[in-house]
C-alpha cells in the first residue's frame, strides 16, 4: 500500500506541501487506547498532545506556518483495533501517526505506518523491540526498557539488595522482557535472582505467586515487576496482605493516581518513570494549562509526556519545513536536545527510542517523591530482546 494524499509514501514533498517552507498542515492520526486497558496512559497523553496542539495553533502553526490537524480513533487498547484504526487513518492521508503506549498494539499499526511511508511515533510504549519489530518510520516517545531496567537494577545495588524475585507475565513485551533486562543488568551488578515468577494479565488474585515467594529457600532483598493497572494493585495488596515487606520496584505503567490511591500499601513502592509529577518549577506553567482546559490538576506524567511528543513534532516539522512524512521522518531521525518540560530529548544515535533521563520515584503516604534523576550509560544497558 502506498499512500499519495499528502504525501504518504511519497518522496516528493510538494505532492504534500507546496515548495519545501510554503504553509501547509500537518494531519496527525491518533489511534490510541481512549476505552480499555491502556486508557489510564493513552487518555491523558492525548490531553497533553491537545494542549500543545491548541498552543501552536494559535501561535500561527509551527514554524508560525504548519498548522495542526488531529483525527482521532479509539483502539479499544486492542491490537487487532489498532491495526483497523490505523489503516483507516492511513487512508485519510496523514502525514504522521501516534500509536498507543504499549508495544504490541503500536507495533500493529506501525507496521502498516511503515509500508505506507508515513512515521508513526507511540505515546509511550518502552518496548526497545517496537521500532526494531517494525522499521525505521517507527518510534516512541519513551525510553527503552532494557534503560530502566538498568537504572531500577543500579538503585537495587546501591539500596545494599543482593537477592531480587522478578514477576512478569508472557502476555505482552512489556511485562515479558523487563523482568529479564533487570535480571541481567543486577546479575552484572553481582547481585542474584532467587526467583522468577510469572503471572496472567488480569488474573484475579495473586496468592499462588505470594506463597511462592514466602517458601523461597532464600529470601528476597527485593521484588521487581512490571505489572500495572489491575494487576500490580492486586499482587501489592496480596503481597502486603501476607505479611511480606520486602521493598518492591516497579516500572512506568505505574506512574498512575491508582497506584497514589492505595494508601500505606503502596508506601515505599519505588518506580521508573519520565519524571516526577509536582506543580512547580518548568510544569507550573502546564499546570495551569491542563487546569484551565480540563477543570482539574493532571494526576499523570503521561500528560506531560503527551505535551512533549508535540513538542518533539514540533521540532521535526521546523526541521523539514514540510508537511510531508518523509521529511518528518528524516527530520526526527536526526532530533537532538528538544527542550521537553522533563528535560532534553533525542533521536539522534539512538535506536529511535527516546534519549531521556530516567526518573525514580517514591510512593509515600500517597504522594510521590522525588529518588533520584538519570541518564543510563548506553555501554551498560542490557541489549534489545
Amino acid at each position: 500500500m502506498v499512500l499519495t494524499a499528502c504525501g504518504g509514501g511519497s518522496t516528493d514533498s510538494s505532492s504534500a506541501s507546496g515548495a519545501a517552507g510554503e504553509p501547509c498542515t500537518v494531519k496527525v492520526g491518533v489511534a490510541t487506547g481512549q476505552t480499555g486497558g491502556l486508557a489510564y496512559v493513552d487518555v491523558p497523553n492525548l490531553e497533553g498532545f491537545d494542549i500543545w496542539k491548541e498552543e501552536i495553533n494559535a501561535a500561527g502553526g509551527i514554524d508560525g506556518k504548519f498548522t495542526v490537524e488531529t483525527i482521532v480513533k479509539d483502539t479499544r487498547s486492542e491490537p487487532a483495533q489498532t491495526a483497523t484504526v490505523a489503516a483507516e487513518l492511513l487512508g485519510e492521508g496523514i502525514s504522521f501517526l501516534i500509536t498507543p503506549g504499549d508495544a504490541d498494539p503500536s507495533i500493529a499499526g506501525g507496521q502498516l505506518a511503515q509500508e505506507a511511508g508515513v512515521p508513526a511515533m507511540s505515546w509511550f510504549g518502552s518496548s526497545p523491540v517496537l521500532p526494531l519489530a517494525v522499521g525505521d518510520f517507527m518510534f516512541s516517545n519513551a525510553f527503552g526498557d532494557n534503560a530502566q531496567a538498568r537504572v531500577l537494577a543500579d538503585y537495587a545495588t546501591e539500596q545494599g539488595y543482593t537477592t531480587a524475585y522478578t514477576l512478569g507475565s508472557p502476555d505482552s513485551a512489556y511485562t515479558s522482557n523487563l523482568p529479564k533486562y533487570f535480571a541481567t543488568a543486577f546479575t552484572s551488578n553481582g547481585g542474584t535472582v532467587v526467583g522468577e515468577g510469572t503471572y496472567t494479565m488480569g488474573q484475579p488474585n495473586f496468592n499462588v505467586i505470594v506463597d511462592e515467594i514466602k517458601s523461597l529457600p532464600t529470601a528476597p532483598d527485593v521484588i521487581m515487576t512490571p505489572a500495572y493497572e489491575p494487576d500490580f494493585p492486586t499482587f501489592l495488596k496480596a503481597l502486603r496482605g501476607a505479611g511480606i515487606t520486602t521493598p518492591v520496584l516497579g516500572t512506568d505503567g505505574i506512574d498512575s493516581a491508582t497506584t497514589l490511591g492505595l494508601g500505606e500499601v503502596a508506601d515505599g513502592v519505588v518506580f521508573s518513570t519520565a519524571g516526577i509529577l509536582a506543580n512547580e518549577g518548568d510544569q507550573a506553567a502546564f499546570w495551569t494549562k491542563y487546569n484551565t482546559k480540563y477543570g482539574k490538576d493532571p494526576e499523570t506524567i503521561f500528560a506531560i509526556t503527551g505535551y512533549e511528543l508535540g513538542k518533539i513534532l514540533e521540532a521535526a516539522v521546523t526541521n523539514a519545513q514540510s508537511c510531508d512524512p518523509i521529511p518528518i521522518k528524516d527530520a526526527l531521525t536526526n532530533l537532538e536536545g528538544v527542550q521537553g518540560i522533563t528535560g532534553p530529548i533525542s533521536y539522534k544515535g539512538g535506536d529511535r527510542m527516546a534519549i531521556r533521563e530516567i526518573t525514580l520515584v517514591e510512593v509515600q503516604n500517597g504522594e510521590r517523591t522525588f529518588v533520584l534523576a538519570v541518564a543510563p550509560d548506553p555501554a551498560t544497558v542490557p541489549p534489545a530482546q
